[in-house]
């Protein structure tokens, strides 16, 4: 008989590789905005009930996300992980680490609880106003109850996004956006019979979305994936994998604290400035945050996708995806750069009230760090990008080291030297974030091309 003959495997193209990237990513860019909205949201409505609540929200919310993102770093550890096991249809291992990350992540909660009702202490030794230390300490004691659920929907969404299952987590986030919104209107302000409670209707209504989150997406996976069985005999321990959650995801949590560790420095040195320049802060952070979303969105896909090329030691369609990705962030980039550029004032004036009597220079301090912005959104999309291509080949130490020198050793000193030394204010503390984002991106990029791409 003749022998039969074996079809070739088409070779990934570029445009291949980018169009499945855009199928998996743009659920996870438009979860990742919808999820930031949340802060925004809480940000934008503070804007409107008064500059010193909307100050103390700007001092909290970057220490706060301190604490969440190193928590976060085993719930990003599952995500390479099962994306790899999923590639070879192993689901036994996916079970397992899926359910060590959630019970990693009710630990970190547990440990971390302690230290949100010491913040109003701990601002007032940073040298913050007393009033805005008050209120800041008040959102972060109601903030810190949410930490476990919030970190617990990362797990999840992590779950799903490496199974590309992400219209959920989409669907989901978008819903919870819209709770808390509403919940905002009604604590914030006192509407609909509720009491007015200010900054700390914010802190509640964050956490009544990140509970929603959280329950919306577990009786998903459960449905979804039944033969996961991901909460069977969740109380059994499983130490093997455990430690190897553990061990890819600190230092990811790691990376990231140094990160946004740095931006949170930059608050506090902005609070040196003055509370019109905090404030000024605060709102160019959250824009410049909910766009960066778009790349984060993208680096877990690329995660994704690298990961699951790696399970299966398929090398060249690892290096096209990776071209695929690098592409797609450029572009966002370069958009996004030019609408801080060219549209800052409807930008900043959302987050304003119009009858605010210092609107006007609030406007004129945001619109001049957003240019900046624009600079550092180019280094910070191409380190994100090489932090999720890192990730899909589960290597995370040697970027975290990375991460804490160009941050914290090149970064934080130039912040401060080009705002205090120089007296450049707010824009030299902004330019020093884009130099320490400039080296992480070129060391971290560095790496990945000359070791796996």
């Amino acid at each position: 008989m003749p022998q039969e003959s074996i079809q070739p495997q088409p070779r990934p193209s570029v445009g291949a590789q980018a169009r499945a990237l855009l199928v998996l990513g743009l659920p996870l860019i438009g979860s990742h905005v919808a999820q930031t909205l949340i802060s925004v949201t809480d940000t934008l409505m503070m804007g409107w009930y008064g500059i010193p609540e909307l100050a103390a929200l700007s001092l909290a919310g970057p220490i706060y996300y301190i604490v969440f993102i190193f928590g976060s770093g085993f719930a990003w550890a599952v995500m390479p992980m099962v994306a790899s096991y999923a590639a070879n249809d192993d689901d036994r291992q996916i079970r397992r680490v899926t359910r060590m990350g959630l019970w990693l992540s009710i630990l970190f909660g547990l440990l971390a609880l302690p230290l949100f009702f010491t913040f109003g202490t701990l601002f007032l030794i940073m040298g913050q106003e007393p009033e805005i230390s008050r209120l800041a300490g008040v959102y972060m004691s109601i903030m810190g109850f949410g930490l476990i659920p919030t970190i617990l929907v990362m797990v999840l969404k992590s779950y799903l996004s490496a199974l590309e299952l992400t219209r959920a987590i989409l669907i989901a986030t978008l819903a919870a956006v819209g709770l808390n919104a509403l919940t905002n209107y009604m604590l914030i302000f006192g509407n609909w019979g509720a009491p007015e409670l200010g900054v700390a209707g914010a802190g509640f209504a964050s956490l009544f979305s990140n509970l929603f989150s959280f329950a919306a997406l577990a009786v998903y996976a459960v449905w979804r994936r039944p033969d996961h069985e991901l909460f069977r005999n969740f109380h059994k321990p499983d130490w093997e994998a455990f430690g190897r959650v553990f061990r890819l995801g600190w230092p990811i949590g790691a990376t990231s604290v140094a990160e946004v560790a740095l931006f949170a420095a930059s608050t506090v040195m902005m609070g040196w400035v003055g509370t019109i320049a905090l404030a000024a802060h605060g709102i160019a952070l959250n824009i410049a945050s909910l766009t960066f979303m778009i790349h984060v969105g993208l680096s877990q896909a690329i995660t994704v996708r690298v990961g699951k090329a790696w399970g299966r030691k398929d090398r060249e369609t690892l290096r096209v995806a990776s071209i695929a990705g690098m592409a797609l962030s450029l572009v966002a980039a370069v958009l996004i750069a030019a609408a801080f550029v060219f549209f800052p004032d409807p930008l900043v004036g959302a987050f304003v009230d119009p009858n605010e009597p210092q609107r006007v220079v609030i406007l004129t301090t945001g619109a001049t760090l957003l240019a900046v912005a624009a600079l550092f959104q180019l280094v910070d999309s191409g380190q994100v990008m090489a932090l999720g291509m890192l990730r899909g080949v589960q290597d995370t130490r040697v970027p975290m080291i990375m991460a804490i020198v160009s941050y914290w050793l090149i970064g934080l000193p130039v912040s401060y030297l080009l705002g205090f030394t120089f007296e450049m204010g707010g824009v030299g503390i902004w330019l020093g974030l884009t130099v320490g984002l400039a080296g992480a991106c070129v060391m971290m990029q560095a790496r990945f091309w000359r070791r796996y791409g």
